[in-house]
Parts: C-alpha cells; sequence; structure tokens
C-alpha cells in the first residue's frame, strides 16, 4: 500500500522536491537524537494534536530505541474532544517540564509566539525542526517543512511516514486523519483539495475510522455546552449587508452554562454558517483579562492580514489572535478592520483608528 501511495505529495515539482529533501535532513536530526520533544501551539485543535501524536509514534515505531515525549503548549489538560487520540493521555505539559532535549519538532506552527511554555523548551533544545502548513512563520531550525498549500499538518505528517515506509497502524492514521478532517472542517472549507482526499482515502485503508473521529469530536457535545452555544446564536449579529458575521461568549457565561473554555472552539464555526456572510469571527473571554478571537472567511478575502496585524496567525480562510482587553473592547478595535477586508480598504489604518497600532 505504502508503494502505491507513493506518488501522494505536492503536485508542484520544486515543491515536492523541497518537501522531499526536507524530510531527509528531518530523518537525519531524528537519527541523530536520542532525546526528542515534539510540541504543537497553543490552545490546540485536532490537527495540532493528531499531527504531534501522530509523529510521536512514527517515531517510535521507526527508532524504537528513541526517547520522545509530547508536550503541550499551554498549562492545560488536552481538551476533551481529542481525549481518544491514543497517547493524549501521557502528554507533559511544557511549563513543567524540565528536560533539554536533543531535538525540538514544532508541528502546526513555525512561529515564537504560538509556542507558549513550549518555547522555553525549544531554547534548551540541541537542533530544531519544524512541520508547518502555516505562512509567516520565524523559528529557526535546521530542518523545516512549511507549505502552505497543504490542507493540513497533518497531510505533511502522513507524507512523512510514506517517505520512511514504515507500516502505516490504525492508530497512527486515526491521529492523522482527525488532523486532516478538523483543519478541512470535515472537507467542507476551501483547502479541501485533491491531496487531501488522496491521504484520507490511504489513512481509511490502514485503519482509520472517519465515524469515530465525527463521533469524538462533532457528535459527543455536553448538554453544558450546547446552552453556552445556545446563547451565542442568540447574539449573533451581521453588517457590511450581511458579508460580516459575529458573535462571542464571555467568561460569566460559562460559567452560568458550565461548559469549559476549550469546548467553545468550535464555535466559529456556528457563526460562519450565516447565509450571505463571508467573513465570521467569534470572541471569547479568558483568563488573564484577554480575548480569543477566531476568524473564518468563506470567499477569497485574506482574515489572516487582519490576525496578524494582531499579533496572532493563520491561514487566509483561518486564523485567529489574542486580544488584550474585554469583548466590547475588542469588537469596536477588530470589526472597523474587518470592514475594511470586505471593502478592499487599509485594514491597518482601520485598526489604527481603532486604537490598536
Amino acid at each position: 500500500m505504502l508503494s502505491d501511495s507513493a506518488m501522494i505529495g505536492p503536485q508542484d515539482a520544486d515543491e515536492l522536491k523541497a518537501q522531499m529533501e526536507g524530510f531527509a535532513q528531518i530523518a537525519a536530526l531524528i537519527e541523530e537524537a536520542e532525546l526528542i520533544a515534539l510540541c504543537a501551539h497553543t490552545s490546540p485543535d485536532g490537527d495540532a494534536l493528531g499531527s504531534e501524536l501522530a509523529m510521536a509514534q512514527i517515531i517510535r515505531k521507526r527508532w524504537p530505541e528513541k526517547d520522545v515525549v509530547c508536550l503541550l503548549a499551554d498549562d492545560a489538560p488536552v481538551p476533551r474532544i481529542y481525549q481518544f487520540l491514543e497517547g493524549a493521555d501521557e502528554m507533559v505539559r511544557a511549563v513543567a517540564y524540565e528536560g533539554e532535549p536533543d531535538l525540538f519538532m514544532a508541528l502546526d506552527l513555525s512561529a515564537y509566539n504560538r509556542l507558549c511554555d513550549g518555547e522555553a523548551v525549544l531554547r534548551r533544545a540541541r537542533h530544531v525542526a519544524v512541520i508547518d502548513h502555516h505562512p509567516f512563520g520565524d523559528i529557526a531550525a535546521e530542518a523545516s517543512i512549511v507549505r502552505p498549500g497543504a490542507a493540513a499538518a497533518g497531510v505533511i505528517v502522513a507524507e512523512f511516514a510514506l517517505y520512511l515506509g514504515i507500516e502505516m497502524t490504525p492508530s497512527i492514521a486515526q491521529s492523522i486523519l482527525c488532523a486532516v478532517m478538523t483543519d478541512t472542517g470535515r472537507f467542507q472549507y476551501q483547502n479541501s483539495d485533491a491531496e487531501s482526499f488522496k491521504v484520507a482515502s490511504l489513512l481509511v485503508d490502514c485503519g482509520a475510522s472517519p465515524s469515530d473521529v465525527s463521533l469524538n469530536v462533532y457528535q459527543s457535545f455536553r448538554i453544558q455546552f450546547l446552552h453556552l452555544k445556545s446563547l451565542v446564536m442568540g447574539r449573533i449579529c451581521t453588517f457590511e449587508q450581511g458579508r460580516i458575521a459575529y458573535s462571542y461568549a464571555t467568561q460569566n457565561d460559562l460559567t452560568r452554562t458550565g461548559a469549559d473554555l476549550d469546548e467553545s472552539d468550535g464555535l466559529i464555526d456556528v457563526v460562519r454558517s450565516v447565509e450571505g456572510s463571508e467573513v465570521a469571527l467569534f470572541l471569547k473571554a479568558i483568563p488573564g483579562g484577554k480575548v480569543r478571537g477566531n476568524l473564518r472567511s468563506k470567499g477569497h478575502y485574506d482574515v489572516s492580514t487582519v490576525a496578524r496585524l494582531l499579533g496572532g496567525g493563520g491561514h487566509r480562510a483561518a486564523a485567529g489572535f489574542t486580544y488584550v482587553g474585554n469583548i466590547d473592547e475588542a469588537l469596536s478595535s477588530v470589526l472597523p478592520a474587518l470592514r475594511a477586508l470586505v471593502n478592499d480598504a487599509d485594514v491597518e489604518n482601520a485598526l489604527e483608528r481603532g486604537g490598536l497600532r
């Protein structure tokens, strides 16, 4: 099966060559290392966790003598909906990890500002490697594969397994399928391409179960979360002739409903579903006097431009940022930038008028 799938990868010949060279460099770093630390981005989603856990299993299968640890960038547990993935219960919070790894591998991120507590571990590491699909990274690494055209970091991880020629176990396949399914919005987002479908087909052939991913991630909501969702749905507002939709959740909402903070991550898709909307914004208050913002685009608008100017990042169609302040302050600052975006105006000047630049 692996030989039959050897052609899975980027279609551009130069991009494929660069990826193969990157794989060789990463494999060489793994070969030389004894202690390897893997870490994904802060507020990890399915791609971050699925890619990290799959990569750990891939390394252990190819190099069973290696000591591999999976880190959490935040001082928080694995989100409940991803705890079904093998190895999730063994992940270590980076803030409590004191090791000095020979190799630090960043997955689904390539920017220091998304490493949170993991950055201290990276600084202690002898070597650094990066596998990511977000543009505009700044992590200095001896080996890196950063492919913004890949639908998910999990796609690249799957192709690394193919490059190594290892057997794709059902557990590895399940973790990667979770990565691909969640970052493509169950293959509904604009990044769903032929490569992602080819990888998903391979993963299912190797024992991954789309229904299990769907059951755990999309069909196992606690009643507390559903009550929170109803509040968020009731607040949805639109402007700019319905092209922009937004909503929010406060810390008081979480207290009243009993929902957990990490459960609110998928609520951006509720806002995104508004008919006629082209850009969606969801804000949630987080501890420390901050607000986490999620942005989505259903059309040609590049929401990452707004996120980057706010110190965040992401892709054209999906991005995020953290704002210091409360919900009202965040809305009054970010909405002008979104209005400028859909009107093809100067986003940076709009942020300046909102007091953010």
